[in-house]
């Protein structure tokens, strides 16, 4: 038995906690926010639920007696400066960490030299740290990785998501910029505000899978209009706004294209798949009908790691270097 806390209670860290509970081998002991509105209440009843019997407190110091977590699941940010003090803050309390951090999954650029540093002290500490989620984490760097497996060789690797975000949660659909005007979308676009977090990380991850050097990556972001007025209960999209947002990634070798990422979510988009196609020896093609669910699949795959976390060697750690987890049995 596993015992978890959660750090970080919104709409994410609800539905990972909930679906840690019900499995036999987790245990999940108390909920972690500095909301002061969510302290005293049931972590289960917080996400709309049934009760856990799991309390949320403020911070770590007010956990109850004898709940004595050997993992945190944390999940309270995308960018991995903003959230590294809260990490460093569970690493020094000596457990396992699955985060849920984009920025974490593969760290690249300026966060190199930050996740250099959790790595030591999880080292120190003698305890885990994982990024993961749904993408990126898998569907678009680890999926891609696991599927080269039956290949004699690979020369390159192109994955695809595609999501329809009507049914996604409120803050995903604010956050790929869903009813804004393009004039305004631009701009937060060029501010960093509104864009999928991950698409350098997985070509991070898949390029060091496969000993690939990239000499560059270059990333474009895009918006998708509606053409029609969509209202999704969240966020209400009047035809000629914007409906959600394309995003697409090239890595090259020596100035060849060798991974290739298209990202696209949208409100009203009427479908969702995701696809990876392999030019390799053989070549592979595989295509998900439907697509993963992006909420569904990231607390899915948070919780299907923990046990793989825990057995892993002391240090931060990625998709690509665990056995792929596995879902329990229903």
């Amino acid at each position: 038995m596993i015992r978890v806390v959660q750090f970080g209670c919104g709409p994410i860290g609800c539905r990972i906690a909930r679906l840690a509970a019900g499995r036999a081998d987790l245990q999940v002991v108390a909920g972690i926010d500095v909301d002061p509105a969510l302290h005293g209440r049931d972590l289960g009843k917080v996400g709309g639920g049934a009760p856990l019997g799991a309390a949320i407190v403020g911070s770590w110091d007010r956990l109850p007696d004898g709940a004595a977590p050997a993992l945190a699941v944390h999940a309270t940010g995308s960018s991995l400066r903003a959230v590294a003090p809260q990490l460093r803050s569970l690493l020094r309390a000596g457990v396992d960490v699955v985060s849920t951090c984009e920025e974490l999954a593969f760290p690249a650029g300026a966060n190199a030299a930050i996740a250099g540093e959790l790595h030591d002290q999880a080292v120190g500490a003698g305890v885990t740290l994982l990024g993961t989620g749904i993408n990126p984490g898998f569907v678009m760097d680890a999926w891609p990785l696991f599927m080269t497996a039956p290949c004699q060789a690979v020369r390159a690797i192109r994955a695809t998501r595609v999501q329809d975000a009507s049914d996604r949660r409120g803050p995903f659909q604010r956050k790929i910029g869903a009813g804004l005007d393009e004039a305004e979308f631009r701009r937060r676009a060029a501010d960093g505000e509104i864009r999928h977090v991950g698409l350098t990380e997985s070509a991070g991850m898949i390029a060091a899978g496969m000993g690939w050097p990239l000499d560059g990556f270059t990333e474009t972001i895009e918006p998708i209009m509606a053409a029609r007025a969509i209202d999704t209960g969240h966020v209400t999209v009047a035809a000629g706004q914007v409906a959600g947002v394309h995003q697409a990634g090239a890595g090259t070798v020596a100035g060849r294209q060798v991974i290739t990422l298209e990202f696209r979510a949208a409100v009203g988009l009427g479908e969702s798949w995701d696809a990876v196609s392999i030019d390799g020896v053989p070549p592979v093609e595989v295509r998900i009908g439907g697509g993963v669910h992006g909420d569904l699949g990231t607390a899915a795959v948070v919780v299907n790691a923990i046990p793989r976390v825990v057995a892993a060697a002391p240090g931060l750690t990625t998709m690509k270097d665990l056995p792929p987890p596995l879902a329990a049995g229903a």
